[in-house]
């Protein structure tokens, strides 16, 4: 749980003919690249504020070095190209226009080698060579002008900004079509091989990435890269030829497999405490020393601006928000104003202590754009000089069935002591060597179910399947 500013762009598009610097034809564009530029370089403080980069300057300028090695031998070398590691779960990697290229430190757990992270970001660069990031940007800045970018809490938005997760992702998760990525392959499989890195690494990391979806039933906040970057699976085979080609008269193509497992070794694998972590049903905050447990089963996103949880199979829903609480303003006028400001009306409410801290608990009523009226039950609590909201709500026969797990999750909220806080660490990447017996359940396992052993497996390059080889250094998941 973030700050995150996310205005939209001021876009000036003025039609024009321009050479495509990939194809050398002539193509209709309504971005300038002037304009490519100042959409990445306005997008990079977005990026980071609602984001975050991941605080690892040694494997930032390693993720770097081999984007910028590859951009600068690209048919477009000038631009100001960048390329970040976001401190993200999700598996993804996006490309912004004008050369400033994202991937989220959940794709790197489950790439294979130096080859494979050379093919992700051979393949971002071709998104912005050929400029399909900027037409796309372009369609979806169109698209999505007056879109909300903000908290569930807005009454006109929930529950869709549930599925949408942090707000503005949208504009910055760009969908291609079908022959964009092909060509996107094919040239990340180009300028990886004219680096010296194996453009087979294009197919494995494909392969990889098709094999994700099939075995992770996690929703995350960020896109991932199955939704943004369509048919992995079903383009291993197509970009076959030009690998097969690429690699007819070389043999001395890098992989660098140790290489690359020596940078993601011990690298946070999952939520960072330093933005709120999930335990199971519960949530903990490092920096903002508390804790609260949503209901049990209840799904748990940690969005930019908000925590939310859903109940299963139910339009039931709760959410964690800090609130505006001006100096001087008792909290029941805190309460008041911010409920007003969402369109709810409170029926009755009185002040409480929760865990040794004031707080305000209200029945309010309102509309929640898709689900209609619901009512509320909410408590703002006051907890180092910040007032936080912790609200259940849903339709009222649904509110009815569930105001009793929603009253016991927010008398849950309790500040954590500065050793407490402390104690909370992030679950890491750990390297391991395969034993005789052992499954990638039984490795799975010692990560105390973690990590789920079909992605245990596909994390170290295997179907889930298959045996783990017996003396082979693999990757696993180990608890903070």
């Amino acid at each position: 749980m973030r700050l995150l500013l996310v205005p939209v762009l001021g876009l000036a598009l003025v039609a024009a003919c321009a050479t495509n610097p990939v194809t050398g034809e002539r193509e209709f564009t309504l971005m300038s690249e002037s304009q490519e530029i100042g959409i990445g370089r306005d997008s990079y403080s977005q990026i980071q504020v609602g984001m975050g980069f991941y605080d690892d300057p040694v494997l930032q300028a390693y993720v770097s070095g081999i984007g910028l090695e590859m951009a600068r031998r690209s048919e477009r070398p000038d631009l100001p190209w960048t390329f970040t590691v976001l401190d993200e779960t999700a598996v993804n990697a996006f490309a912004v226009p004008g050369g400033f290229i994202y991937l989220t430190r959940g794709i790197l757990a489950f790439l294979g080698d130096e080859a494979e992270l050379a093919g992700v970001l051979g393949h971002e660069i071709g998104h912005v060579t050929a400029r399909h990031s900027a037409q796309q940007y372009t369609q979806q800045i169109a698209g999505t002008v007056g879109l909300l970018a903000g908290a569930i809490f807005a009454p006109q938005a929930a529950p869709a900004l549930f599925e949408l997760g942090g707000a503005g992702l949208q504009l910055l998760s760009l969908r291609y079509g079908r022959d964009d990525e092909l060509q996107a392959d094919d040239l990340g499989a180009r300028y990886a091989a004219a680096n010296n890195w194996d453009p087979a690494g294009v197919q494995g990391m494909l392969s990889t990435l098709g094999r994700i979806d099939e075995a992770r039933g996690d929703t995350e906040r960020v896109p991932n890269w199955l939704s943004t970057h369509p048919d992995p699976l079903s383009r291993v085979s197509e970009v076959a030829p030009l690998v097969q080609q690429l690699r007819a008269d070389r043999l001395n193509f890098i992989t660098d497999e140790e290489e690359f497992l020596s940078y993601i070794d011990g690298m946070v694998y999952g939520d960072n405490p330093d933005e709120g972590i999930t335990r199971g049903s519960r949530f903990l905050h490092k920096p903002l020393r508390f804790r609260i447990d949503f209901p049990t089963g209840w799904q748990i996103q940690n969005n930019p601006t908000e925590v939310v949880s859903k109940a299963p199979g139910a339009n039931v829903y709760m959410l964690l928000q800090d609130v505006d609480a001006p100096a001087g303003v008792s909290l029941r006028d805190v309460a008041a104003r911010s409920m007003t400001n969402a369109g709810f009306r409170l029926l009755r409410g009185t002040g409480e202590s929760i865990n040794g801290l004031d707080a305000f608990v209200g029945i309010y009523q309102g509309n929640m754009g898709g689900l209609g009226d619901v009512t509320m039950r909410a408590a703002h609590i006051r907890h180092r000089d910040t007032v936080y909201l912790v609200g259940g709500f849903a339709p009222q026969v649904l509110f009815n069935q569930s105001q009793a797990a929603i009253a016991d999750s927010f008398r849950s909220f309790t500040p954590l002591t500065e050793a407490e806080a402390e104690a909370i660490q992030p679950n890491r990447i750990d390297m391991y060597v395969v034993r005789t017996g052992d499954t990638w359940s039984s490795i799975a396992e010692l990560s105390g179910g973690l990590i789920e052993a079909p992605s245990l497996a596909i994390m170290n390059g295997e179907n889930p399947g298959s045996t783990p080889q017996v003396g082979r250094r693999i990757r696993i998941v180990v608890a903070g």
